[in-house]
């Protein structure tokens, strides 16, 4: 007997008849940054798209999982219907697989040799390896936006702390931050943000958080409840914030179920 996902895709993350379809380009791009660090990524254009106007940005880690079109995510499916719709802006997603040092790509993106090293790590690096390496060729071809308030980043598990790093960084580049079961876990010094949040200054930032009670439990921490310190530290120096909360574990299908609503309140006009 075959079990029954514990959560469903609705409407939004179905193909409909008669909404634009966005393009995907997919590159390859070897680091500097990061030294021999090689990876592909992909850009996706919806078809509202005018180069004369800026578009907005959303910046996915794990670009592969959030572009499979019959995976958890399926971003272009949900994008191409909420910008039809105008709710959300017309947006340029930017999906990034984690680098990998060696001659050629791994079979397996998730196997990636530097994805903890780029996504766990607590400082401006990666943040820089965006801004400095991958926005300008995107902006080659592109005409992105540099206002903060409509770029976004996203990404789950360990590319999940990396949005928020990126932003908590670099507050003046990105402000949107979408993190699905997010590591916010002591595998390298992530367990300490909900203290840092408390004690600094608050930045200008929007954050949409996803978790599951079910989520690992293990040596580096447990995934629930740092999740839950950082609501309760967002909540405390009163930031834009929401957090879904459901009985799933270190997957993807809450977090993909949800995207369409949760984008809806990242990309919503009011406060």
């Amino acid at each position: 007997m075959t079990a029954v996902p514990t959560y469903q895709h609705g409407p939004d993350s179905q193909r409909r008849p008669g909404v634009p379809q966005g393009s995907v380009t997919r590159m390859e791009h070897v680091s500097t940054l990061f030294p021999g660090a090689r990876r592909e990524y992909a850009v996706y254009v919806p078809q509202q798209y005018e180069p004369a106007t800026p578009a907005a940005m959303m910046v996915f880690q794990d670009g592969h999982a959030y572009l499979n079109e019959q995976g958890n995510y399926r971003v272009p499916v949900v994008f191409d219907n909420l910008i039809h719709t105008g709710t959300m802006p017309v947006t340029i997603g930017i999906f990034i697989n984690p680098g990998h040092v060696a001659d050629e790509l791994p079979s397996d993106p998730w196997s990636a040799s530097n994805r903890s090293f780029e996504y766990d790590t607590l400082s401006d690096r990666y943040a820089r390896f965006l801004l400095n390496e991958i926005l300008p060729e995107v902006s080659a071809h592109w005409n992105l936006t540099t206002d903060p308030e409509q770029r976004a980043i996203c990404g789950a598990s360990s590319g999940g702390i990396c949005a928020f790093t990126v932003a908590w960084q670099r507050p003046d580049a990105f402000r949107k931050v979408m993190s699905h079961i997010g590591s916010f876990a002591d595998i390298r010094g992530g367990h300490v943000y909900p203290s840092l949040i408390r004690k600094e200054a608050p930045r200008p930032l929007r954050v949409f958080l996803q978790d599951g009670e079910a989520d690992l439990d293990n040596e580096w921490g447990n995934w629930w409840l740092a999740n839950l310190q950082m609501v309760a530290a967002l909540k405390f120096r009163g930031y834009d914030h929401m957090f879904a909360g459901g009985s799933g574990g270190h997957n993807g299908e809450h977090g993909g179920a949800i995207l369409p609503d949760s984008l809806r309140w990242l990309w919503r006009s009011e406060s």
